[in-house]
């Protein structure tokens, strides 16, 4: 049996993540996430994704790092780019 190291469960499924040179143990991915996924500087959501990234300050989305006064993010190439123009 594994104790979760979040929530205390004592669950006989519980699993290991080994990062950082560290182990942990979890009962589940909600308890994994909640301690080793980072953390919108702007809006503080857990990144499950793969997030944005900029001087080592992390952000959910292109429109949090903008709030925070990063502006060379952007969540796509057609916002980075400018606006999108179709030809006829």
């Amino acid at each position: 049996m594994a104790v979760c190291e979040v929530c205390g469960n004592d669950y006989a499924r519980g699993f290991e993540v080994h990062t950082a040179g560290e182990v942990h143990v979890f009962d589940c991915v909600e308890c994994a996430a909640h301690l080793l996924a980072p953390t919108c500087e702007n809006c503080e959501c857990r990144i499950l994704g793969h997030g944005l990234e900029a001087d080592g300050r992390y952000f959910c989305c292109a429109h949090c790092a903008r709030i925070r006064g990063v502006m060379e993010l952007a969540d796509n190439t057609a916002v980075a780019a400018g606006p999108v123009l179709h030809a006829r």
